[in-house]
């Protein structure tokens, strides 16, 4: 069984970052501790890391150092004599083999075979994975090949491979013509042997677009306006030497506008179409030659309130123009959308079972915060369904829906006005398509006088009249809920702005608990350094009684299974089995008796400490031979105080993930955010709202 995969090309530009990126991920939902090794980088100033080798151990949080992560950088190999190549090779092998004895698996990657030295680096390359005992994955490119081009490189590069008596383990075309993409696959299934894993992935113009920001440094530009919207990707561009009128006709999705400084009606046309609905997005504007517009001008653009980037250079039109044309965008740390999206389009066109099946599946007890993200976001894609967001023009609601319809994990609907939904939007200079959600205003919904009578017959007998009805069903928390309770979405995910009672009040006064549950609870999902934690109630009940932390437990357990973690249930208490007396202990170890004998399968152990309930050593010498003791999994808590003050200090001491509260017990999802909470955190609760939803 192999613990390695060398990932290899032989030319330039082929886009192997995409793969490199992709695989580590697939890995890492497989297997504990994934390392990456790349020999030769291309690093060109000795006080600069390389871009791609920084991103990789920066994106996935890998412990890897820097240094370790590379054996030499392109110059020293091009600059060494042929007697030191056995040197060289015994370097790279050493470096390796330190790296590989840390880690489950370890993925190389080839050089990038940019300038001179083409032939030797493809050598050197064949050379590294022959002496690391690595099989290769081939990447060509397909860019401005036909299909026969692409698939002759393909079988050129594999041949070679062969001839250097190194194993093969599939072949990748990347960014290949659409149209030809199936031609391709089908060619190349039809010439290589059929052990090898065939992947055909089509050209990703998100992918190929560099950002304002990597323009700016490729043209040493200096940015005058915009800074903040520097991450805007620039799909064409275009130059403004013409009259208005006709330039406007030449702005299209994502455009680069490329004009002298003094061209001012070319600038305010340009800044114009980019807020008017009728025109595209305008990524930015390159003023040329190091000419400023005049200071009316720049004032003018100062109290814009939205403002694209523009940068200046000292070049002139036509050389700006023609060094655009050779700017490759890179994938950087900063550029997490970039990675993101090479993550997607790498598990959208590689059959990653059946690569999984040529390297390694390792199979461990728990499960680690990677493989635990990694498994939601798979499990909600696999039956996608419908959340309503209330809060539709809060900053931070609007990035994370970004987030989940760029990666097709769920359908949104977002309560709010749509305009200013639209122009959130477009001021935070977010890649998302407003025609890709909906957006209900609650007043003027065509649901809303159907809610408002639903609502009126549920709560009549609660002395709520129509006109009461009516108030109640403008709040965005009674139509949200009513959306899930009529079948409208299948979930519902709110409290960025709004309190916890809020948010789950409607839901208690019509959506209902569960059959046999008289409760609503919560659980955070706690991502520790090495593996997941249940932790509950940390976010509702503040003084249960033991009929209630037993149902409280019974609910945990329920969703710690259906969240693919082993319940092993801590009954947490300031004492441990029968040393410790009071009526808080008491409750404890009442409700404990209630869990047994109502689900005498689960494995469960309580009163006990926190510590004895975590730590093995702990957990052996205050109640040896228990199941639990020093392995639990699922952790509840006596109250809310303890609760919630709990999990904050984990939280904060060590740095650990907090995905939730996610609430139990209600016939529908619906689950509350901290008003506190990030970006990454309504991901997260999105997500598991969905998983939540495939339920129901």
């Amino acid at each position: 069984m192999t613990k390695n995969i060398f990932i290899a090309s032989a030319e330039p530009y082929s886009g192997k970052s995409v793969i490199a990126f992709g695989l580590i991920n697939m890995l890492l939902a497989k297997t504990k501790k994934v390392g990456y090794f790349k020999p030769i980088i291309a690093q060109d100033d000795p006080k600069e890391k390389d871009l791609h080798v920084e991103a990789m151990l920066d994106y996935f949080s890998l412990p890897v150092n820097y240094e370790d992560a590379f054996a030499f950088t392109r110059q020293d190999m091009l600059h060494s004599a042929n007697d030191e190549t056995g040197e060289i090779i015994n370097t790279i092998i050493s470096k390796y083999k330190k790296l590989e004895d840390n880690y489950d698996f370890t993925v190389i990657e080839g050089s990038d075979f940019l300038g001179e030295g083409i032939a030797f680096e493809f050598e050197s390359n064949a050379l590294m994975a022959k002496n690391l005992a690595a099989p290769v994955l081939i990447v060509v490119s397909g860019k401005d090949k036909t299909a026969s081009q692409t698939f002759k490189t393909a079988i050129n590069i594999y041949r070679n491979f062969l001839l250097r008596d190194v194993q093969v383990l599939g072949v990748i075309a990347n960014m290949v013509n659409p149209d030809e993409a199936e031609r391709i696959k089908q060619a190349l299934v039809n010439q290589l042997p059929p052990e090898l894993m065939i992947a055909v992935i089509p050209m990703e113009k998100g992918l190929q677009s560099p950002t304002m920001q990597e323009i700016t440094n490729e043209l040493n530009a200096k940015v005058l306006f915009g800074e903040e919207l520097m991450a805007n990707p620039v799909d064409n561009f275009v130059t403004g030497a013409m009259m208005l009128p006709n330039f406007l006709n030449h702005i299209k999705e994502n455009v680069l506008i490329i004009t002298p400084g003094d061209r001012g009606d070319i600038i305010i046309g340009s800044l114009q179409a980019n807020i008017s609905a009728n025109y595209p997005k305008v990524a930015g504007i390159v003023l040329t030659a190091g000419s400023l517009p005049d200071e009316p001008m720049l004032r003018l653009i100062e109290g814009l309130q939205t403002v694209i980037p523009i940068i200046s250079v000292n070049y002139g039109t036509f050389e700006t123009s023609t060094r655009m044309g050779s700017i490759h965008s890179k994938i950087t740390k900063e550029n997490t959308k970039k990675i993101e999206l090479a993550i997607d389009v790498f598990e959208k066109y590689v059959d990653m079972k059946a690569l999984d099946d040529k390297i390694i599946t390792f199979n461990y007890t728990g499960i680690t915060p990677h493989m635990f993200q990694y498994q939601l976001v798979k499990w909600a894609k696999s039956q996608k369904k419908h959340i309503v967001l209330p809060e539709g023009n809060d900053e931070r609601i609007l990035k994370a829906v970004e987030k989940l319809i760029a990666q097709d994990i769920v359908d949104i609907t977002l309560l709010g006005d749509q305009l200013e939904i639209g122009s959130s939007i477009k001021r935070l200079g977010l890649s998302l398509d407003i025609n890709s959600i909906h957006i209900h205003n609650p007043a003027s919904s065509s649901n809303y006088t159907d809610y408002v009578e639903t609502l009126y017959e549920l709560r009549k007998n609660k002395n709520v009249n129509m006109e009461m009805a009516r108030d109640m069903m403008t709040d965005v928390s009674y139509y949200g809920t009513m959306m899930v309770y009529k079948g409208h979405a299948d979930g519902m995910v709110s409290g960025a702005v709004h309190t916890t009672q809020h948010t789950i009040r409607p839901a208690l006064q019509f959506v209902k608990t569960k059959p046999g549950v008289s409760v609503v609870s919560s659980i955070f999902f706690m991502c520790l350094p090495e593996r997941v934690a249940i932790f509950g109630d940390c976010a509702v009940n503040p003084n249960p009684t033991a009929q209630q932390l037993a149902e409280i437990a019974i609910s945990s357990a329920e969703s710690s299974a259906r969240f693919g973690i082993e319940p092993r249930i801590a009954m947490l208490s300031y004492s441990s089995g029968t040393s410790g007396e009071g009526e808080d202990v008491e409750r404890v170890r009442e409700a404990t008796a209630i869990v047994k004998a109502r689900h005498p399968e689960l494995k469960i152990e309580g009163p006990i400490q926190y510590d004895a309930a975590v730590d093995p050593v702990v957990g052996r010498q205050k109640l040896p031979g228990s199941e639990v003791a020093g392995r639990a999994s699922v952790l509840i808590f006596p109250d809310l105080n303890t609760g919630n003050n709990t999990y904050k200090a984990v939280q904060r001491e060590t740095g650990a993930l907090a995905i939730g509260p996610m609430l139990q017990g209600l016939n529908k999802p619906i689950n509350d955010l901290s008003r506190g909470c990030t970006v990454d955190d309504i991901f997260n609760t999105v997500v598991i709202t969905a998983i939540q939803c495939q339920d129901n």
